[in-house]
């Protein structure tokens, strides 16, 4: 665990604070704060929370996040945590375990009374544009978007890649390598620059599938061609074609999810937003071009803007807004389920029953 100080420590009597919680793939990152004073302190882990047959292990969570919550909270003075924002990876289709028990637990072993699950799509999102109606895009390995008009939540994509997450990482990393082997064979659509790019990286074309198939990260390691990709994409015209086609993916699951009425949406009052998050996008222009170009046929109503924050930001604004009363964002059974105390009143929104 790594703990680092931010800010000015205060002392245990300045009142409750919050932990917000990002679990991905890379482990836990953490923050304690408090209302008025923001993020105080932060620590992260490296090792991922396990999924096993119930889904998310939340004991697993709750053993890193626990001591990690406790000394944090100490190196910021707050001496009770009573509101805690926890989004992770997965929590729509392996969340029903930590549904079930991350709340109690919570209760018991640091006193939270407040607790928002959420998937890691909807920190993205609250990350990225707060409590606005709009749609965001989040692009890594993977990519889902997740839109809103607050009032309900839609998403789309996110299925893994072997069955989606079209325009992401690993669907461009593998389309870069069709692109080499179809050169390799002498067949149409090859590039013989991406080729040589794939040959660099991963040794002879002919054995990439023997260096592929077996591994159980082969997501990752299709999306660490991505870059070389873009790399070529300025004078290769396979390699522009591949981005191409993954921000016309982009832009479709976008569309997919962005509002067209609702609160002030679709009035002429209020255009809904759309933004971008995911260290994708750091491939720049190669990628971000071709993705402005499609997201205005598709969402010619739409306004880009750039992402105010990441999805730990998104969590430590929903633990804020709970600590605070001011929580509007939309519940969801399976992407943003919020507990309270019994008559606690402030939060309207659907208390979670699993």
């Amino acid at each position: 665990m790594v703990v680092e100080e931010v800010g000015n420590a205060v002392s245990s009597s300045a009142g409750p604070g919050f932990v917000a919680v990002d679990s991905g793939g890379s482990g836990l990152r953490v923050v304690v704060g408090a209302a008025g004073r923001g993020p105080l302190a932060r620590g992260a882990s490296g090792e991922p929370v396990r999924t096993g047959a119930r889904g998310i292990d939340p004991g697993h969570l709750m053993e890193q996040l626990v001591p990690m919550a406790r000394g944090l909270a100490a190196e910021a003075g707050i001496g009770r945590l009573d509101t805690a924002a926890v989004g992770a990876a997965g929590l729509a289709s392996l969340g029903d375990a930590l549904r079930a028990e991350l709340p109690g637990a919570l209760a018991r072993e640091l006193g939270v009374r407040r607790v928002a699950l959420a998937a890691d799509a909807v920190t993205a999102y609250v990350g990225a544009l707060g409590s606005r109606p709009g749609a965001v895009v989040a692009a890594g390995t993977g990519l889902i978007a997740v839109g809103t008009d607050l009032t309900g939540w839609r998403r789309a994509d996110g299925w893994g890649h072997l069955l989606g997450d079209c325009g992401g990482g690993a669907w461009i990393g593998r389309a870069g390598l069709e692109a080499a082997l179809r050169a390799h064979d002498g067949r149409d659509g090859g590039s013989g620059r991406l080729l040589e790019c794939a040959e660099e990286m991963f040794g002879p074309a002919a054995a990439l599938p023997g260096h592929l198939y077996p591994r159980t990260d082969r997501a990752a390691v299709l999306a660490s061609f991505a870059p070389r990709v873009a790399e070529c994409a300025e004078d290769d015209a396979v390699a522009a074609d591949i981005l191409r086609a993954a921000a016309r993916h982009m832009a479709d699951s976008a569309a997919a999810v962005c509002p067209k009425t609702g609160p002030g949406v679709g009035s002429g009052s209020v255009e809904p937003l759309v933004a971008l998050t995911g260290g994708l996008f750091n491939m720049g222009d190669p990628l971000l071009v071709p993705l402005d170009e499609e997201l205005a046929k598709r969402l010619p109503r739409a306004r880009r803007v750039v992402a105010k924050g990441n999805p730990l930001h998104g969590a430590v604004c929903i633990a804020t807004d709970l600590a605070t009363g001011s929580f509007t964002l939309p519940g969801d059974e399976k992407m943003l389920c919020v507990t309270s105390p019994a008559g606690g009143g402030g939060i309207d929104v659907p208390k979670a029953d699993t």
